[in-house]
């Protein structure tokens, strides 16, 4: 079965689409969605649906950081943020909100593991960027794979000899075996707001059946995603991130 993961979608419906119309052409019959599904970007409703549709057919939807502030005010965010969460707050209906408060934040499945951040502290929101992360967020989750987001980056850790954890950079569209003999954790990237220094969303397909994941970028009307940000008097940063992928 190949399923699709997505993450960081941030509003962006622009971005959204593109990834889910690339998923179902490239075979995906699930789907995943990892987190931050709000926040920054201009379209929360639309994606906030649009990802309750998939998961009322079975998708997989966790709860992210940017997605618990619009019912916990979190103090660690910076201003811009802040002010971001609080225009999502007051755009999206209640029954949206009710759909991001009842997501969950890590789910096991078989030997897969779903989470935003760590499975070492799912509440913590703790980042998932080195080796040694990794490690504790593997063995946490006790799974053969472990699939997060909330780095915006895309990134592949694995479990090698004697128990050392690597970290490998994948190539966008190329394929790469991770049998089930040893332990990975995959960040699948940002679909709306990637940060490499290039506006191309980000998400990634998993093979359970070969066991193999391709990691994927994909041009997509960033422009327009940036336009309505402004047109929304959200903060110029959040619509220059878009433009510029940083």
């Amino acid at each position: 079965m190949i399923i699709a993961l997505l993450s960081d979608v941030h509003s962006n419906i622009e971005a959204l689409n593109a990834c889910l119309k690339h998923a179902a052409e490239n075979g995906a019959e699930r789907y995943a969605f990892l987190g931050d599904l709000v926040g920054y970007g201009a379209d929360p409703g639309e994606v906030a649906n649009a990802v309750a549709r998939y998961a009322n057919q079975g998708a997989i939807a966790i709860k992210g950081n940017h997605d618990e502030a619009i019912e916990k005010r979190a103090g660690y965010m910076n201003e811009a943020t802040k002010q971001s969460i609080e225009w999502t707050r007051n755009a999206l209906s209640v029954e949206l909100k009710a759909f991001l408060s009842g997501l969950p934040m890590l789910v096991r499945d078989g030997v897969m593991c779903f989470v935003h951040a760590s499975a070492a502290s799912p509440a913590r929101w703790d980042y998932v960027d080195t080796p040694a992360a990794a490690r504790r967020s593997v063995e946490a989750a006790q799974t053969t794979y472990t699939f997060s987001g909330h780095v915006h980056d895309q990134m592949l850790y694995f479990e090698g000899v004697q128990g050392k954890w690597s970290a490998f950079k994948p190539t966008p569209g190329s394929s790469i075996p991770i049998r089930g003999h040893r332990r990975w954790l995959a960040l699948v990237g940002s679909v709306g707001q990637p940060r490499d220094g290039r506006a191309a969303a980000a998400y990634t397909l998993f093979d359970s059946a070969s066991r193999r994941i391709t990691f994927h970028r994909l041009a997509y009307d960033h422009v327009a995603a940036a336009r309505k940000i402004r047109q929304a008097g959200l903060p110029e940063a959040h619509a220059y991130r878009v433009e510029k992928g940083v």
